[in-house]
């Protein structure tokens, strides 16, 4: 993983780049591609996401919403990242994100992702999560935890985070309303290796 540009103190760099993937935060001028995104895998995504509005993919509420990411990027309660492929950079095939961001004793964040129905199978989420983990934990960020909720029959999800380290701590019965009825989900955490016992948060 390369930077392309300084860090904030406490965030995230902007632009982040794997070996095959460019990783670009939330902006307004990406809604056309995201919208894109979105409704090739609606499909796809359907049973796995919540349920939303009818005009939620609409192009003045998703720019307004990428608006509120960016200012929430600067802000250091939201981080997410939009993937593209190193060939193809206006084309988005996926997105990952660590949302509410809890700095205090906490220093914690939960873990959220998604990829194109087509590049599944590829290792690519995999790659793409390292990076944002080696951010949160990295000096910059230092996030202590973060968490992942999985519905216990999204078998490949919880392949993706058993691979990054990720350990089960709980079962949440029916956690969130998706595809029409609350589904029952799994909790998932990765503590950062380089945080000693007694070692105090940063306020």
């Amino acid at each position: 993983m390369s930077s392309e540009s300084q860090p904030q103190a406490g965030s995230p760099l902007k632009r982040l780049r794997t070996a095959r993937l460019l990783m670009r935060a939330s902006a307004p001028a990406m809604a056309e591609a995201i919208i894109d995104y979105q409704s090739r895998n609606a499909a796809h995504f359907a049973r796995w996401d919540p349920t939303r509005p009818a005009d939620h993919w609409d192009l003045e509420p998703t720019r307004a919403r990428l608006a509120r990411e960016e200012a929430g990027f600067e802000a250091g309660t939201i981080w997410r990242f939009w993937l593209s492929l190193h060939e193809a950079p206006d084309r988005v095939i996926g997105q990952c994100a660590l949302s509410d961001v809890v700095r205090g004793v906490f220093q914690s964040a939960m873990l959220g992702y998604s990829l194109d129905q087509g590049c599944v199978g590829g290792g690519l989420m995999q790659e793409a999560l390292k990076c944002l983990l080696d951010q949160a934990f990295g000096p910059a960020v230092s996030l202590h935890r973060v968490q992942a909720s999985v519905r216990p029959e999204n078998a490949r999800s919880r392949r993706v985070l058993e691979r990054l380290g990720f350990r089960r701590e709980g079962f949440s019965p029916r956690y969130l309303f998706i595809d029409g009825a609350w589904r029952d989900h799994e909790t998932f955490a990765l503590i950062n290796p380089g945080w000693g016992e007694t070692q105090r948060p940063v306020a």
